[in-house]
């Protein structure tokens, strides 16, 4: 982790930059943090080297973590303790995002069942969200549902943009039963990018993303604007992701599909008026 220079810097590359740097600064600066640590455990999962060391570092993630709680965070991770202190933030949070980066870790994720793939977006992304809705200031209530709805909707699709990034991995995200119903029987990654049946199996995924994009702006809808600007740009965005990968298509080749500077400017200039 970083001091919170170093972790602004670190999100600038990130898809949610924008929607963090509206928020004023403790806010931000908690934002930041959060997302630093999330990029560390992320790239730990990414890393293409051994499966043991990697599972030793998450180990030390998790000591660390404790460390913050215990009240004796290591200096390195200042920033985070002080943001874990002023927003009230929970360790189970941050010890289920680790938890689903060892689920990455231990073995490549090919083709999950429906209830493994909830399972592992409410770690990697509803639990980010959880973090995120306590730094927005949300209602305990409408917060929770708002960090499952909104992250199950980006995890998803992050899982249709990324499909040939996860697939030089050995990674397949699709849940078993899309691919089933679209006759598809293997779980090799490239076998199952390769069949023409793929746009099939991706629909089942849009529509899931879709209903869970609807309920997460129907709760937006009724939370005061304040507090869910920067929620709004981030769903914003990745809505519009997912249009334009609708309207791509997923048969091959597959043209990588991302957001213009201006695009995101738009968005965001929109949900600041």
């Amino acid at each position: 982790m970083n001091q919170p220079s170093q972790a602004a810097a670190r999100a600038s590359g990130s898809s949610f930059y924008r929607g963090m740097r509206i928020l004023p600064r403790a806010e931000r600066e908690a934002m930041f943090e959060i997302y630093s640590f999330c990029r560390a455990v992320d790239d730990i999962a990414d890393d293409p080297g051994p499966r043991e060391p990697r599972r030793e570092e998450l180990q030390a993630w998790r000591a660390d973590i404790d460390a913050i709680y215990a009240g004796t965070p290591p200096p390195q991770l200042a920033g985070l303790a002080q943001a874990v202190k002023q927003f009230n933030l929970r360790r189970e949070d941050f010890m289920a995002v680790i938890d689903g980066m060892a689920m990455d870790v231990d073995a490549d994720i090919r083709a999950p069942d429906r209830a493994t793939l909830d399972l592992y977006c409410d770690r990697v992304a509803c639990a980010v969200g959880r973090l995120s809705v306590r730094v927005f200031g949300m209602a305990p209530d409408a917060g929770l549902a708002l960090a499952r709805h909104l992250g199950r909707a980006l995890q998803l699709t992050n899982i249709l943009r990324d499909l040939d990034e996860d697939a030089a991995m050995g990674r397949l995200y699709l849940p078993r039963e899309a691919l089933r119903e679209a006759g598809i029987i293997s779980t090799d990654p490239a076998a199952v990018l390769a069949n023409p049946m793929l746009g099939a199996a991706c629909d089942t995924v849009v529509t899931l993303a879709r209903e869970h994009f609807q309920e997460a702006s129907a709760i937006m809808a009724w939370s005061p604007r304040r507090v869910v600007r920067a929620p709004r740009i981030m769903g914003d965005a990745y809505r519009a992701i997912l249009d334009k990968l609708v309207a791509r298509g997923f048969a091959p080749p597959r043209a990588p599909v991302r957001h213009s500077k201006l695009h995101l400017l738009l968005i965001v200039a929109r949900n600041l008026v």
